[in-house]
């Protein structure tokens, strides 16, 4: 346990632990000390903008709060009580404002701006300058995400210490000197990374801003629903804006332990998938090659039902991972209770016993050694697990990839000794809701698949319909029904359509990969109906009890699956559920590249793809083009250097590629984005 000191701040005296921070000393105290630099998620403090300053006793000059940390005795006093400290915030805050346009009518910051917040609490009243206030071009336009607005800038450096500390991307910095000192992108290049959105979020003015949001709506506008967003496996806690039914912006809502309140820009800019062209807003039947024509429900409905009563028991469902806990156990439920139609194609295999290991993602922070067994970027398919990984180097941890069989071997069956308690495993699923989508699935009946070809395939899901592998299944079944958002996913595929919804126009559950059960819930409503609507209604053909509203149906699937937890106790902040017993079994580590094979080819689902991000134009300049990924050590003994173009060859194929040097993948291991492989095969020469 940590040493407990005595400070006292404006008079008051409060115990803290030895070594915390001033500015979470005087919360603790219930006093505020003022902040715009100051962000403990991006590392030590370093008292840029002096809006922190303090008297402490037995020191000559006004400190930076920020950073002090408490020890036993001290005495400090804020602007409440100290004149010294309040003309020193007064006069910091009037430097600030020199320069500062008098924009707040037209910012997007306006209302929720801290300048404003904090310029009424501790500033002056009026201005002593009377000489014009610099200008800049603007606004510049640091990626098709991000828009820079110069002369709002304070010089916080919360942006370039994100970029240099937290993402590690190193992209944006800050250039010149002095009052020259302005925040740029390296060689004024688009910032291209899984995170830029964070900067919008963490600026603490309207400097940096989304140009998805710029003059979109006002603070007294909006709405901010809580939810989880359900695009990638994290789940990472958001607020989804809305204004006048629409969702305007999407922001981070921290979670301690799973996100930490970053956001990748998957998940923060690519809501406009919602009102793209090709939505589905009615259903849909063939009347082509490649045309549908529209159905009312009670046709659609009378369709479906043709279609299942002939398809029978063996109809096969694949499912996609997008859909949630209540969505994938009524689908099961009408299939595998109706039909007796067990055969279905999960998204992927869920390793089994994982949730004997199982631990907050922020415990990668203070781990020691990580192995990484996945010849996937962490960061492609879990992008805020990289965020957590980058964390743990930081703090001395030895991260490997592509480790031996042995240590995984080590990590997963050792449960004897003194440090099981402390051993995680993470399993990194492909899609958002895998693990509940399985689970729901084998709740809803206890029947056995059919082993013969589909007479009807079921597609719920976009993400599914693209899949070579349902395609594939497709092609062999005499009917497609499927369920989605977008006509193009299922255009020439399906034969009925079923408009689905997303997961920010439903009520819902959602598990993610470590195991945590998480809410869901609509932003706004989808302009078609609920998608447990249609399904209850064409489960009562079949004479099966099916409730149309997710909170019912949760508490049927929750009884089977998460120990008959109700639907109002998954609360916003969702709590990790305690570790499950473990089992004897052990999970098989990844396949590892044989030596002297060449080098392994690996083609990888890049995050800024699939069914959203296509249909958000601003999302498209961060798809990788023509990359090699190649360890470097690996590059170096073939003499290829960082952005070399290089030949990739196997059986008289070969393919030219941008090398990228890397250190977070295993040796003998080169990996494509998934399309750019052309007809290569496993194993392949990578030649200068």
């Amino acid at each position: 346990m940590s040493e407990l000191v005595t400070v006292t701040i404006d008079e008051r005296t409060v115990q803290v632990p030895k070594g915390t921070g001033m500015v979470e000393t005087a919360q603790a105290a219930g006093i505020e000390i003022p902040v715009f630099c100051y962000e403990p998620r991006l590392g030590p403090p370093v008292g840029a903008c002096r809006m922190c300053l303090v008297e402490v006793e037995g020191m000559p000059k006004l400190q930076a709060g920020c950073t002090l940390t408490a020890q036993d005795g001290m005495v400090v006093r804020t602007a409440r009580t100290s004149t010294q400290a309040a003309e020193g915030q007064n006069s910091t805050l009037e430097f600030i404002l020199v320069n500062h346009p008098l924009d707040c009518p037209v910012c997007d910051k306006g209302g929720e701006c801290p300048l404003q917040d904090l310029t009424f609490r501790y500033g002056p009243g009026n201005t002593r300058m009377t000489f014009p206030k610099r200008t800049f071009e603007k606004p510049i336009p640091i990626s098709p995400l991000i828009a820079l607005d110069r002369e709002r800038c304070i010089l916080c450096y919360r942006c370039t210490r994100f970029s240099e500390s937290v993402a590690e991307d190193g992209q944006l910095v800050a250039i010149n000197r002095g009052a020259q000192s302005v925040i740029a992108t390296f060689e004024d290049e688009p910032y291209v990374g899984h995170f830029s959105g964070n900067v919008t979020e963490i600026c603490p003015v309207g400097a940096l801003t989304s140009t998805q949001y710029r003059f979109e709506a006002r603070p007294w506008e909006i709405q901010n629903v809580p939810t989880v967003c359900g695009m990638c496996p994290v789940g990472c806690n958001i607020s989804a804006t809305t204004r006048e039914g629409k969702v305007k912006r999407v922001l981070s809502r921290n979670h301690a332990e799973v996100d930490e309140g970053w956001l990748c820009d998957k998940g923060r800019f690519a809501y406009g998938h919602l009102n793209a062209r090709d939505r589905i807003t009615a259903p849909l039947a063939k009347a082509g090659p490649r045309r549908f024509e529209e159905l009312s429900w009670e046709e659609a409905l009378d369709r479906a039902e043709e279609l299942l009563r002939r398809g029978a028991a063996s109809t096969v469902t694949a499912l996609s991972g997008g859909e949630s806990v209540e969505e994938a156990y009524a689908l099961g439920k009408l299939m595998r209770t109706g039909l007796d139609a067990n055969t279905a194609v999960l998204p992927e295999e869920i390793p089994d016993g994982l949730d004997a290991y199982r631990a907050p993602l922020s415990a990668l922070r203070s781990a020691k050694t990580i192995a990484v067994v996945c010849d996937e970027p962490v960061v492609e398919r879990a992008p805020v697990v990289e965020l957590w990984l980058k964390a743990a180097k930081r703090a001395g941890a030895t991260v490997t990839y592509g480790a031996p069989d042995e240590a995984v071997d080590a990590l997963v069956t050792d449960r004897s000794g003194p440090t099981y308690g402390a051993q995680n495993v993470y399993h990194l699923p492909r899609t958002p809701n895998g693990r509940g989508v399985a689970d729901a699935w084998s709740a809803a009946g206890d029947g056995e698949p059919v082993d013969e070809e589909p007479v009807l395939l079921i597609i719920s899901g976009d993400e599914a319909a693209l899949t070579a592998s349902v395609r594939s299944l497709a092609e062999r079944a005499d009917a497609v029904i499927g369920i989605g958002m977008f006509q193009d996913s299922f255009r020439g595929l399906a034969d009925l359509v079923l408009p689905g919804t997303s997961y920010l126009e439903r009520d819902g559950t959602t598990v993610n990969l470590e195991g945590r059960l998480q809410r869901q819930r609509r932003a706004v409503l989808a302009p078609v109906p609920d998608t447990l609507a249609w399904i209850a209604k064409l489960a009562e053909r079949f004479g099966v009890e099916l409730s149309p509203y997710a909170s019912v149906v949760f508490d049927e699937v929750a009884a089977k699956c998460f120990g008959g937890i109700t639907f109002g106790d998954v609360h916003e902040i969702a709590e990790l559920p305690p570790r499950a017993e473990a089992r004897s079994e052990r999970q098989e580590p990844g396949s590892q590249s044989e030596p002297g094979s060449g080098l392994k080819l690996v083609a990888y689902r890049p995050l800024f793809s699939g069914a959203a991000v296509a249909r958000t134009p601003e999302l498209h300049f961060q798809q990788p083009n023509g990359e090699l990924q190649i360890h470097a050590d690996d590059a170096r003994e073939r003499g290829i250097r960082n952005g070399q173009t290089v030949t990739v060859s196997s059986n008289g194929t070969s393919v030219e590629l941008r090398a990228r040097l890397m250190r977070d993948l295993a040796r003998g291991v080169v990996r494509v984005a998934d399309g750019q492989q052309g007809e290569l095969h496993q194993n392949v020469e990578v030649t200068p």
